[in-house]
């Protein structure tokens, strides 16, 4: 594939007046003069020099041009869209973005971060958190840290397979590294802990997130959070300190494993350290402070830990410059906060601060030199307190100490130990050496401490997200071992930065046949080779200098780097300097390093005599650092010499094997200004810094390639649902069956044929194919740009929602079958207990019926019994008390109807079947207007007697007479009352009474 901007660029140069054509032909014509006439090969020089002149003017009308309305070069997010492309159009871009308060910038697969040198309100609040953490398309926002940030914690669930992540966050010293990794953590923190809604709200859910999580990891999530968040105050406190171009820079590297489980929640963290600065402890240079930790103890302590430290508050410290400049880490409560937090308890925190109080104790004790030689140093002026002081915080004897810090035990063979009085020098040797080793071991503890109270178990976690913080690029009047290791370092990062994006990608866009434009970059390996190279490097001479059992000389040590080294181009001598030195052409910049005291520092002597007294030691603490330190590093023949650039450079390599197996994500921040002033951008100062780290050549390249390759295999894996195509039976390369499956779901996703596609193989290298910018075809992989990557993944989302769909509708239509054939399984189960329910309860209810059969039949036999018994007895007591009337005398006449006899008094009737017939009526009063024997017959006639069998009939004495209608008009009022029967059994019936009393035109008088 050509390169975008320089086809544009090479467009706009034709246009011009230049012929691009002939220069190419000249230029190629010229590299094969060997075969041509002299005068052809001068007259091509001729049109390449006219060339290049035409390409320089038009480049700088075309920088002219762009630069016409600097108003509007802040609103250039990415600096690839910027064209032409030159160091000084970035440069102008970057300077009217610092001055518009826009940060952070895009360039390409970096970000740009300029240090504003302020508190910068609302930029990093949990708002903008929640913003770019709840964006489905962060890279659509702003550029901000937490877009690169976001970017690793979604690849982690990466969309092709999951890969671990690093960020390496790059540059000089005082350029932001620290705050930006402080920002990079607790945004880690933050959104972990968001995962369960403990702080951010809910987020759109993004494809490649895993799935919620569950409360029940709520209070662990909580708990690494803080303790992520808690580490890093401490690891400032003893780790950073104010040089002079940064008032908080960090004297040690380290790399932060962020451990996630399967569902990207936080489980655990540890940390990893790097060439701790102790010579820092014993020696500060002019206007630098000693590590935070001391100040805070000296400024934020109560009157009560003064007087247990031996710390007046007038005292001063040798150790301890500038301590009336305040800085902001100077906050003694929060860093015991955080180590309260982190589980240090409070004994253990106070024998921490007994131990840096008695290290400043020791920075005050001073030797003096004997009168004799035979004899030990004396202590200075004001020491002695010092030195006991000291000795009562470290719970030693102070004689011992004394005689430890002033006499030298030497061992010569069989004849056993030789003491040998030690110079004042050597005692300020010896001192400084006890204070650094003291506190390289208590920082070594803490660091194991905070390991243990966050790292997790190895099957709790399955990726991570490192987050690398190294030393800047430094470059001190007086540079040292230290500095030359932290360039070293520098070194390294910036040769993986040019492997991985500078090198590699051309290489391998060649390898895979695409048209590519190689682009120049300037790359440090030379450098490299001169400090870690073999068999000859500064590395390997200071070793072995160091190995060789003489004492240390910096003038041979440079004679020697001066003899071996002399061919190397990154290497350079002052004649005119009286000091051993060698200066170093890095990346960055050159560096003068002074030769005198790197071989100590590089051997990095304890004395075994001053180990053994701190074993000796009272404190709990201080006894475990230093227990079986007396046996380690000795072998069987002696000592072994592990120098101190061994070390580093192990760890470094070490370092350097997880950052290429996992996913880098490169931040640089550049420092605008040397003096620190907020808002003040230097431009000589950023383009060093920008020339240094190659980003013109980065954005070159992320502007024209491809940030994302995929092998075909893994391409067909993933994204080989969104078509239904078929392999092809026989083919002759495994890699020519992927490439049509490959290009038949590009199809698809494009919408265009497959010839459309940008595609090279072995057999097919045709200029003539159309290159489109969002995906090539290589020879075994695919190359993607992020839109490309973006659109196969929205439509392999839309495939496999239909698929989904699909197996949905399968499964539900096979669950309504189940649950059909179970339902009517059930009913067929229900049905028949519910039949022998019933017929359980119908057979107890024949039972319970024939029961109550059997009793009610009884029982009205026996009340008929009863009843009977007394009708007849009442009858017979009714025939004594009445007689009967006579017979009538008056035949009716033929003709008319029968008239019954006057009465002339009223007739008293005495019916006991009257009474039994209202037996069940508790008081009846009936009034009739007849009289005579028309009372009593309409009385009956009135009345619809009850009956237990058939027909009751009532008879009284004037039926006797003969009644012959009763449609006769009674005459006078007959009154009857009629009350309950005193029958006891005759009444009784056990049932509600249905009869009731018919209508007049309904009776029928009968005469019996």
């Amino acid at each position: 594939m050509a390169n975008v901007k320089s086809k544009n660029f090479c467009l706009r140069v034709k246009a011009s007046g230049g012929n691009i054509e002939t220069c190419a032909k000249s230029m190629n014509f010229h590299k094969g003069g060997g075969t041509r006439h002299q005068g052809e090969v001068n007259g091509a020089r001729e049109q390449v020099q006219t060339c290049r002149l035409s390409l320089n003017d038009s480049l700088e009308r075309d920088v002219r041009t762009f630069l016409v309305d600097e108003a509007e070069l802040h609103t250039y997010d990415d600096l690839t869209k910027v064209n032409p492309l030159t160091p000084t159009i970035v440069l102008k871009c970057l300077q009217a973005r610092y001055g518009a308060r826009v940060f952070y910038t895009r360039a390409g697969c970096t970000l740009v971060a300029l240090n504003p040198f302020q508190p910068v309100l609302d930029l990093y609040s949990l708002d903008v958190m929640h913003k770019y953490h709840a964006a489905a398309q962060p890279q659509d926002l702003k550029p901000h840290i937490f877009i690169v940030a976001e970017e690793a914690y979604r690849n982690v669930r990466g969309q092709v397979e999951p890969v671990n992540q690093s960020l390496v966050v790059s540059g000089e010293s005082g350029a932001g590294k620290t705050w930006t990794s402080r920002c990079l953590m607790k945004y880690y923190a933050t959104v972990a802990a968001s995962r369960h809604g403990s702080r951010l709200p809910p987020r759109v859910p993004h494809p490649a997130m895993g799935p919620p999580f569950s409360c029940k990891s709520q209070d662990t999530v909580e708990r690494i959070e803080r303790r992520v968040l808690d580490s890093n105050p401490i690891m400032e406190a003893f780790g950073n300190a104010r040089t002079v171009r940064n008032g908080n820079s960090s004297r040690f590297g380290k790399y932060i494993q962020l451990q996630l489980n399967s569902s990207q929640l936080l489980v655990g963290a540890s940390v990893q350290t790097y060439l701790l600065e102790k010579t820092r402890v014993a020696f500060q240079a002019a206007n630098e402070r000693n590590f935070h930790i001391f100040y805070q103890m000296m400024k934020g302590a109560t009157e009560k830990q003064r007087q247990e430290w031996g710390m007046q508050e007038d005292q001063t410290f040798a150790w301890l410059p500038n301590a009336e400049k305040t800085l902001e880490e100077d906050f003694f409560q929060e860093t015991v906060e955080a180590m309260a937090s982190l589980g240090i308890d409070v004994d253990k925190r106070a024998q921490i601060f007994r131990l840096l109080a008695g290290i400043l104790q020791l920075g005050n004790v001073r030797f003096r030199p004997p009168a004799c030689e035979s004899k030990r140093c004396e202590l200075g002026e004001q020491s002695e307190g010092s030195l006991r002081k000291a000795a009562a915080l470290l719970r030693v004897s102070p004689d011992e100490l004394e005689e430890r810090l002033s006499v030298q035990r030497l061992h010569a063979g069989r004849q056993g130990a030789l003491l040998k009085p030690c110079s004042a020098g050597e005692c300020a040797v010896r001192r400084d050496c006890l204070a650094k080793v003291i506190y390289a071991h208590l920082f070594e503890w803490l660091v194991t401490f905070i390991n243990g109270s966050m790292c997790a178990d190895d099957a709790s976690w399955c990726t991570f997200i490192g987050l690398l913080d190294v030393y800047g690029f430094e470059r001190f009047p007086l540079n040292s071992l230290e500095q030359l290791c932290i360039n070293y370092a520098n070194e390294k990062l910036q040769q993986h930065f040019v492997t991985l994006y500078l090198r590699a990608q051309q290489e391998e866009y060649v390898s895979e046949g695409m048209h590519w434009s190689i682009v120049r970059y300037r790359d440090n390996q030379d450098c490299l080779d001169l400090i870690e190279g073999s068999p000859s490097s500064i590395f390997s001479l200071l070793n072995e200098e160091c190995r060789l059992n003489r004492a240390s000389d910096a003038e041979r040590l440079s004679k020697r780097l001066q003899t071996e080294l002399s061919r190397s181009s990154s290497v350079s001598w002052d004649k005119f300097s009286t000091q051993p030195h060698f200066t170093v052409a890095h990346y960055a910049g050159d560096v003068t390093y002074h030769v005198h005291g790197m071989m100590e520092k590089n051997k990095d002597p304890v004395p075994p005599e001053l180990l053994n007294l701190l074993q000796q030691s009272e404190v709990p603490l201080l006894q475990s650092l230093f227990a079986g330190s007396g046996t380690e590093g000795h072998g069987p023949r002696g000592p072994s010499k592990v120098t101190v650039v061994s070390k580093f450079k192990n760890s470094l390599e070490s370092l350097m094997r997880i950052l290429h197996s996992t996913t880098p994500h490169y931040t640089r921040c550049i420092k605008p200004n040397a003096d620190c002033t907020p808002l003040s951008f230097k431009g000589e100062e950023v383009m060093s810094q920008l020339e240094a780290c190659g980003l013109v050549e980065t954005i070159h390249i992320s502007a024209a390639g491809f940030s994302i390759r995929i092998p075909y295999g893994s391409f067909v894996q993933r994204y080989g649902l969104i078509t239904s195509a078929w392999l092809p039976a026989q083919t002759s390369h495994e890699e020519d069956r992927l490439a049509l499956v490959v290009q038949d779901i590009l199809s698809a996703v494009l919408m265009t044929s497959p010839a459309g596609l940008s595609s090279s193989s072995s057999n097919n290298n045709n200029n003539n194919n159309t290159t489109t910018t969002m995906v090539h075809c290589g020879k075994t992989k695919l190359f993607l740009t992020n839109p490309m990557l973006e659109l196969l993944e929205a439509h392999r989302n839309r495939v496999r929602s239909a698929k989904a769909f699909c197996v949905q509708c399968c499964w539900r239509r096979y669950q309504r079958r189940q649950r059909a054939v179970r339902t009517q399984r059930a009913t067929r189960i229900q049905a028949a207990v519910r039949a022998w329910l019933a017929r359980r309860e119908v057979r107890k209810w024949h039972r319970a019926a024939s029961v109550i059969q059997t009793r009610w039949r009884s029982w009205r036999t026996w009340m008929d019994t009863l009843a009977k018994e007394e009708l007849d007895g009442a009858e017979e007591k009714c025939e004594e008390e009445f007689r009967p009337m006579p017979p009538l005398s008056h035949a009716p006449r033929e003709g008319h109807p029968a008239q019954p006899p006057s009465v002339g008094a009223p007739v008293a009737v005495c019916a006991w079947p009257l009474g039994l017939a209202l037996a069940c009526t508790p008081h009846l009063t009936l009034t009739f207007t007849a009289t005579g024997f028309q009372r009593l017959a309409s009385a009956t006639a009135a009345l619809k007697i009850p009956s237990r069998q058939g027909e009751y009939k009532v008879e009284t004495n004037q039926f006797e007479r003969g009644v012959a209608s009763i449609r006769a008009q009674p005459r006078g009022s007959v009154k009857l009352h009629a009350r309950r029967s005193p029958l006891h059994y005759a009444h009784t019936y056990p049932g509600h009474h249905h009869d009731g009393v018919a209508g007049f035109n309904q009776i029928l008088l009968e005469q019996t």
